[in-house]
């Protein structure tokens, strides 16, 4: 018998606690196919903790994965792509499911964090392995808000654990660029303001033709477009939650950061983030407010 609990927030964040007690098993919540040549092996029965990454994430290695699991132990992987369980009859599955965006994570790192999983032995995952865990059982018994402000510290838990895989892995991903991309990216932040900022204006600027761009991007798991989007929405979205509602309207966010039409911003920001920019400020500024209490 398998028991799911399923805790939704309005962060675009759930948090799923499957009781697998005999076979069949279920897999792991995806949006496609498992991945046949991913897959993950576990002798020991106890439980696992699995991170979702919706959106944005690149696709997975043609050569086949295997990754061996204990319990407690953390694993990032892909909704798309998600890989083939091989565990035994009796484990507990806590997964959180979260935009990649909402982690902080490009293309590019989702691809690689879901290559190393957080082992429950390691220095992160012995202090957030059981956070995590304690976490989720609290926002599966809490009231719904409650259950918002306890799935949002999972999320900058899991931005911080990401960042430190990351780190650990690429100790300086930058230096594995091109020159010429570094100078690309400073420059993006230096103009993301600009409603003017585009594919041709780059290029023109670096001397470099719109496809060669094209490439530099690519390579990074990206296309230019998403990488200024993305960083564009980053950016109102701190503002959305630094500036309550009255100090700013949400048109004027938009536009500081280079998007000409509210609406498009809305629609764009609900694709990235399950909320519109309005109930995202809403929700930031409640969980400000229970964080002074």
């Amino acid at each position: 018998m398998t028991t799911t609990i399923t805790v939704r927030t309005p962060l675009g964040v759930e948090i799923l606690t499957h009781e697998h007690g005999e076979e069949p098993r279920g897999p792991l919540p995806a949006e496609g196919r498992p991945h046949p040549a991913h897959r993950l092996q576990a002798r020991t029965t106890g439980e696992y903790l699995f991170v979702g990454l919706r959106g944005g994430t690149a696709a997975p290695a043609p050569q086949p994965l295997t990754l061996r699991l204990t319990p407690g132990d953390i694993c990032f992987y892909d909704v798309r792509h998600a890989p083939v369980l091989d565990f035994p009859e009796r484990f507990r599955a806590t997964v959180f499911l979260a935009p990649a965006d909402l982690l902080g994570l490009t293309g590019a790192d989702a691809g690689r964090i879901t290559r190393t999983p957080v082992a429950r032995a390691s220095r992160l995952g012995t202090l957030l392995s059981p956070l995590l865990s304690d976490l989720a059982r609290a926002a599966a018994e809490a009231r719904p808000q409650v259950g918002e402000m306890l799935a949002w510290n999972a999320v900058n838990l899991l931005s911080t654990l990401a960042v430190e895989q990351l780190g650990a892995r690429t100790p300086d991903p930058a230096s594995a660029r091109p020159p010429v991309l570094t100078r690309i990216l400073e420059y993006v932040e230096l103009h993301l303001t600009d409603p003017e900022l585009s594919p041709e204006t780059i290029a023109r600027a670096h001397h470099i033709s719109v496809r060669y761009l094209h490439k530099l991007f690519k390579d990074e798991g990206t296309s230019v477009g998403r990488w200024i989007l993305r960083r564009r929405l980053d950016e109102c979205r701190r503002d959305l939650m630094r500036h309550g509602r009255g100090s700013r309207t949400i048109a004027a966010v938009a536009a500081r950061w280079g998007f000409l039409s509210a609406t498009h911003f809305s629609r764009v920001f609900r694709a990235a983030y399950g909320m519109s920019p309005s109930e995202w400020r809403d929700t930031a500024a409640r969980a400000d407010r229970r964080r002074a209490l």
